[in-house]
């Protein structure tokens, strides 16, 4: 094992699936001659030269266009946008095209398609350039949605993701991209689908996806002291759902606290928080209680912006709220 970033984990991830497929392809802004507005792409460009590592221009509508073509045309696209909050202006290809081209053609044209790129709030960016539109993108049919947290999961995600024939949505972190972790040298993939479970506990269990997973641990961490043991479940993949991993954890600790750093209103977080309240009825001690940024638009000044976001602080206040300590 070797301990590496996730910007390196997912470079490794392209550079193998570009070397085992030659139908396999980067685009997006700054990702040839830059090395990646976040370096992930550091290398590539001199590696498989400028066919299959395109710097485009800053239409994010056109150049995913142009992707979902070439995937319909039988390429592997990845396509990277600098930033989901710039990719607003692309859901129209990837909603309208990408995720319905299967139903559409009766089944006769495949998208194996890779959408990646920072997802959520990082610093100082305001109200514009700190949205988590996972929300927005698990609600369409037609695509899948996955949102790694660790080096090990963003690499084999990433890998299993490049090889789907159906379109692929990869959120990353901004803030994440240095964060690292142990990633094996042989070769792997994680598959899409799947939770993992990053905590055992038997009190409470904490359901988490993409940068709040740290925040979750070490929420776990501080319970621990408190001798209050939090199972920590990493979704992972938002689309499909893996509710089973999800209703296994609650029936073990009766307890359960969702946490999402988008908006609460129709989000990821508040329908997991839903799955379990219907499905787990029987079996919660407690109402599920569900943790996400405040509603309303990102503050920029820093200590106002850190105050909406989720933190290790709300987390533990939600489990001591579940657990009916004062």
């Amino acid at each position: 094992m070797a301990e590496i970033a996730i910007r390196d984990a997912l470079r490794q991830a392209l550079e193998e699936e570009m070397n085992r497929d030659e139908t396999v392809f980067l685009m997006g802004e700054e990702v040839g001659e830059y090395n990646g507005a976040y370096k992930v792409s550091r290398g590539l460009l001199d590696t498989f030269g400028p066919k299959r590592v395109l710097d485009t221009p800053i239409a994010e509508l056109g150049f995913t266009g142009l992707g979902v073509g070439a995937a319909i045309a039988g390429l592997r696209p990845v396509v990277e946008w600098m930033t989901f909050n710039f990719a607003l202006l692309a859901l129209d290809q990837v909603i309208n095209n990408a995720a319905k081209m299967r139903h559409m053609s009766g089944g006769q044209l495949k998208c194996p398609i890779v959408f990646r790129g920072p997802n959520g709030p990082a610093e100082f960016l305001s109200s514009q350039h700190s949205q988590a539109f996972q929300s927005f993108l698990v609600h369409v049919p037609g695509l899948k949605v996955v949102a790694p947290a660790t080096a090990y999961d963003a690499k084999g995600l990433l890998k299993s993701a490049i090889r789907d024939d159906n379109p692929v949505v990869v959120l990353e972190s901004e803030m994440a991209y240095g964060w690292t972790g142990e990633v094996p040298d042989e070769e792997y993939l994680v598959p899409i689908g799947k939770a993992d479970i990053k905590r055992e506990g038997s009190d409470v269990t904490l359901i988490v996806h993409s940068k709040p997973l740290k925040m979750a641990l070490e929420a776990a961490d501080e319970l621990a002291k408190q001798d209050i043991h939090a199972e920590v479940l990493d979704l992972r993949s938002l689309r499909p759902l893996d509710e089973e991993a999800i209703y296994e954890s609650v029936r073990k600790t009766h307890r359960c606290v969702v946490i999402d750093e988008s908006w609460p209103m129709a989000s990821v977080g508040s329908h997991v928080a839903w799955l379990v309240s219907r499905n787990c009825f029987d079996e919660l001690d407690a109402q599920v209680e569900l943790v996400a940024s405040e509603d309303v638009p990102m503050p920029y000044n820093h200590k106002l912006e850190l105050a909406v976001q989720p933190s290790v602080e709300k987390i533990i206040k939600a489990v001591k709220t579940v657990l009916y300590i004062k």
